[in-house]
C-alpha cells in the first residue's frame, strides 16, 4: 500500500503556491506517495494546477472560527482515508485539530499555539536555519534532523491550450499574434503599504502601449479602485480584468502574457509559478521571507532605513518605500 499523507494547507494564495515545493519534494523522494490536501475552497484553483495532489478536502472554517461539530464531522470523513501522516503547515491550534480528531497516527508540524498532544511529531523552528517560508514548508517533509537539499523544486504551474482558449472566448479576448501582453497586478490583499502608486502603473502601461504592447490589469474585487484609477489615467487603453474573473481564469490568462509587473501579492507567486518574466516591487515587506520563486523574476526595492516595516499602512505617512521607487527603474529593467 502506498504511503498516504494529508497536508493541512495554508489559507493565503501565495503561501499555497509555495506549498507546491513540499508536494514536489515528497513525490521526488517517494513517487508512489499519495498526497491529499485540506484547504479553503478558494485555494482549489491553485491545487488543480498541481499534479502532485490526488484529492482536496474543503476546510470550511473562516479565520478565528472553531466550530467543533463541523470539525468532528470532517474528521470522520478524513478518517476513512486511512492516512499514515498529516503535515500541518499553518501554526494555529485549530489547524492541528482535525488530524488529531481523524486519528492520523503521525502528525507533523512546527510548535505553536499550545499544540502539544495534537501534534506528536513536533518540530522546533529555527528561523536562522530556515529563513524562507518555502524552506519551513519543505523541512516538515523531511525527518526532524535532516538537512534541506541543496537544490529544491520551485512551484511550477501548467495550463492547457484548451483552458486558455475557453477563458479567452468567455471574456471576448483575442490575443493578437504579433503583440506582446503586459500584465499589471497593482493590488495587494495585505494592505496599501504594499501597493505601488496607481500613477506609476499607468506610466508603465502608457509606455508599453506606445511600444505596441497590450496591457491587462489583474486583481480581485478589492483591487477595483486602483485598477479603475489606472484605466482613467490611461484613457481606458488597458483591458481591466480586476474583479471580473475567477482565480482559475486569472491563472489561465496570466499563462498567456509576456511579462508581469506586480506588487508582493498572491498573483506575484502565481506568475512566478507560471515561469513568467516578472518584476516584483517590494515596499513594506521583504523578499527575504517570501520571494517570487522563479529564475525569471527581478526584485526591485529600495533599502530605506524604515523598511521592511510589515505594516498594512505606512506608519510614517510618507510611503517612500514605494513612492521613491520610480517607473523608470522598472522600464530600465531587463524583463521587457
Amino acid at each position: 500500500m502506498p504511503y498516504k499523507i494529508l497536508i493541512v494547507g495554508p489559507s493565503w494564495v501565495g503561501d499555497m503556491v509555495m506549498a507546491q515545493s513540499l508536494f514536489k519534494l515528497i513525490k521526488q523522494r517517494t513517487p508512489d506517495t499519495v498526497i491529499d490536501v485540506l484547504a479553503p475552497l478558494w485555494t482549489f484553483p491553485l491545487l488543480s494546477c498541481m499534479s502532485q495532489v490526488s484529492r482536496a478536502f474543503v476546510n470550511p472554517l473562516l479565520h478565528k472560527e472553531l466550530k467543533l461539530v463541523v470539525q468532528y464531522q470532517l474528521a470522520k470523513e478524513i478518517r476513512t482515508g486511512a492516512y499514515d501522516q498529516a503535515i500541518v503547515l499553518p501554526n494555529s491550534f485549530k489547524s492541528a485539530l482535525i488530524p488529531w480528531l481523524a486519528n492520523i497516527p503521525k502528525r507533523t508540524g512546527w510548535l505553536g499555539e499550545f499544540r502539544y498532544g495534537l501534534l506528536n511529531d513536533i518540530r522546533y523552528l529555527d528561523k536562522k536555519r530556515y529563513p524562507l517560508m518555502i524552506e519551513q514548508f519543505i523541512a516538515l517533509g523531511l525527518s526532524a534532523n535532516e538537512r534541506l537539499p541543496t537544490h529544491y523544486p520551485y512551484p511550477d504551474f501548467s495550463v492547457s491550450t484548451l483552458q486558455q482558449q475557453i477563458t479567452l472566448e468567455k471574456y471576448e479576448l483575442v490575443r493578437p499574434q504579433q503583440k506582446r501582453i503586459l500584465a499589471l497586478c497593482p493590488g495587494a490583499e495585505f494592505g496599501p503599504s504594499k501597493q505601488w502608486p496607481a500613477e506609476y502603473f499607468a506610466d508603465i502601461a502608457r509606455q508599453k502601449i506606445k511600444d505596441g504592447w497590450e496591457v491587462w490589469l489583474f486583481g480581485s474585487q478589492k483591487d477595483q479602485p486602483i485598477t479603475e484609477e489606472i484605466m482613467v489615467l490611461t484613457e481606458d487603453a488597458c483591458e481591466n480584468l480586476s474583479g471580473r474573473i475567477a482565480l482559475n481564469e486569472a491563472i489561465h490568462l496570466l499563462s498567456l502574457v509576456s511579462s508581469v509587473v506586480t506588487n508582493d501579492s498572491g498573483l506575484m507567486h502565481i506568475a512566478a509559478a507560471l515561469q513568467k518574466p516578472l518584476i516584483a516591487l517590494y515596499g513594506s515587506t521583504s523578499p527575504d521571507f517570501t520571494p517570487p520563486l522563479s529564475s525569471s523574476a527581478t526584485i526591485l526595492k529600495l533599502n530605506l532605513d524604515c523598511q521592511p516595516c510589515f505594516k498594512r499602512k505606512c506608519p510614517l505617512k510618507h510611503h517612500r518605500c514605494m513612492r521613491d521607487l520610480l517607473p523608470e527603474q522598472v522600464l530600465n529593467g531587463n524583463r521587457f
